[in-house]
């Protein structure tokens, strides 16, 4: 019979192989099952007693300097090991449950970085997004539900940038998901009073060219976001909202002025994360083919810009407009019809009242 310890190294091991993101270890009424999300799906791993499921948790909250013995309250930590040489970030959130804690941590490997040429389905998308970054200074929003590769893009640009340009690169995130040489990273801690609206007004003062801002949350965070943009920075951040043309509203939502918009804003990209058509299975690709596929996902870019986005912003301001949009439906239906795409995901990921 295996320790805890010996379990809990070789379940992170066995996520790390898989390519799992998440790690669920979720108790039940009698027992608790671990489950893996591989490519957005939760696939069952392992069964065990309400004991094992216990200790395993507790020797997770103390590798990540949790409390152990406070299991009313919700808590979070981290811890950073190595897998096969390669150094993996773990994330960890624990949630008091009728059945006692859950646990979930997010596998964060930080070598395993894609170059942005093999994110996109579509190369078109990939060469207007790199064109973008040779912009001195305005706004770009990357919007897109939790999941969606969002932080990936970024990432991936700002590898880019740093390759093919000379710029001082600043990034505010919640936390630090990846960790990237030669450009300066700052973590958001709201207890400490770090918040996004802080910081950013901290990295202004470090004469940064390029900044990269985790989230959109607040009125006061949008608002330093454009100053930024406006005052001569390169300012690339993500915000909720249901597609592209959802972010103008959201940021007037903020209270930003739709002067200030139309003077920062260079681009908005709604993304989706979808599944390809396996080649051997179909539309439906076991777990065990599914592993042995070097590429299983793409990311579909639904991108807002030039003369379209002039066309939004007219129409934010209340001005006739015609807007011809290249939707998410659109791009999902040519997936389909070139057969990249099953035709599930049509129904998965468009919202159609916004078809």
């Amino acid at each position: 019979m295996q320790t805890t310890e010996s379990f809990s190294g070789k379940l992170i091991e066995e996520a790390f192989m898989m390519k799992a993101s998440d790690i669920h270890i979720v108790p039940g009424e009698k027992d608790a099952l671990i489950r893996f999300r591989i490519d957005g799906e939760l696939f069952r791993k392992h069964r065990l007693t309400k004991n094992e499921c216990s200790r395993l948790i507790s020797h997770f909250k103390f590798l990540s300097s949790m409390d152990i013995g406070e299991r009313r309250q919700p808590q979070s930590g981290s811890l950073t090991l190595h897998m096969k040489g390669e150094p993996v970030h773990l994330r960890m959130s624990t949630l008091p449950t009728i059945n006692e804690e859950s646990l979930v941590i997010r596998v964060l490997p930080q070598t395993s970085r894609q170059p942005l040429k093999k994110l996109s389905l579509f190369p078109s998308a990939t060469f207007k997004l790199l064109s973008f970054l040779k912009h001195a200074h305005g706004l770009m929003i990357f919007t897109g539900p939790t999941g969606s590769g969002k932080s990936t893009t970024l990432y991936s640009l700002i590898e880019y940038a740093k390759r093919h340009f000379n710029r001082n690169i600043i990034t505010l995130e919640d936390p630090v998901e990846s960790r990237s040489e030669n450009i300066l990273q700052v973590q958001v801690n709201e207890k400490a009073g770090m918040s996004y609206s802080a910081g950013l007004k901290a990295v202004l003062r470090h004469d940064p060219d390029m900044i990269i801002l985790g989230e959109i949350r607040d009125a006061e965070t949008a608002e330093t976001a454009v100053r930024a943009a406006l005052t001569g920075h390169l300012v690339l951040t993500s915000m909720h909202a249901k597609n592209a043309k959802g972010a103008i509203y959201r940021l007037l939502e903020f209270g930003i002025d739709i002067t200030e918009i139309e003077q920062t804003l260079i681009a908005v990209s709604a993304q989706r994360l979808v599944g390809l058509v396996c080649p051997f299975c179909g539309d439906r690709c076991s777990l065990f083919c599914r592993l042995s596929r070097p590429v299983r996902r793409a990311s579909i870019f639904e991108l807002l810009y030039g003369k379209r986005l002039h066309q939004c912003v007219k129409e934010a301001k209340g001005e006739y407009a015609v807007v011809r949009d290249e939707t998410l439906g659109m791009l999902i239906r040519k997936g389909i019809a070139l057969g990249y795409l099953p035709a599930e995901a049509y129904e998965r990921w468009v919202d159609h009242e916004s078809e």
